[in-house]
């Protein structure tokens, strides 16, 4: 099943800036093949819901590993079945509307 999810990681502690954290999670997802588009408070992600959901879970361990204590993730989750439709087109379908 193909999903669309938009999520929000956030490194819990003492750190003045996240940008590091965030710069490792987008290496991480493109290391997992999924499509993905850093936004200024999250980041847009799609493909397959396995590797999705395997692709922030690695994004967790990554962090953690890397001496994180805490990390609060928010996830939004799109489905749908009957037609294929990727983060672009959808926002496409929109702006030409404009």
């Amino acid at each position: 099943m193909k999903v669309s999810a938009d999520f929000c990681l956030i490194p819990m502690g003492d750190h003045a800036s996240i940008a590091p954290y965030i710069a490792s999670v987008q290496r991480i997802l493109t290391e997992h093949g999924v499509a993905h588009q850093l936004h200024a408070y999250g980041t847009n992600v799609e493909g397959d819901w396995d590797r999705v959901m395997t692709a922030i879970k690695a994004c967790h361990e990554l962090l953690h590993e890397s001496g994180v204590l805490r990390i609060s993730t928010s996830i939004r989750v799109g489905t749908r079945i009957d037609r294929s439709q990727t983060n672009q087109q959808k926002i496409e379908a929109v702006t030409k509307l404009l």
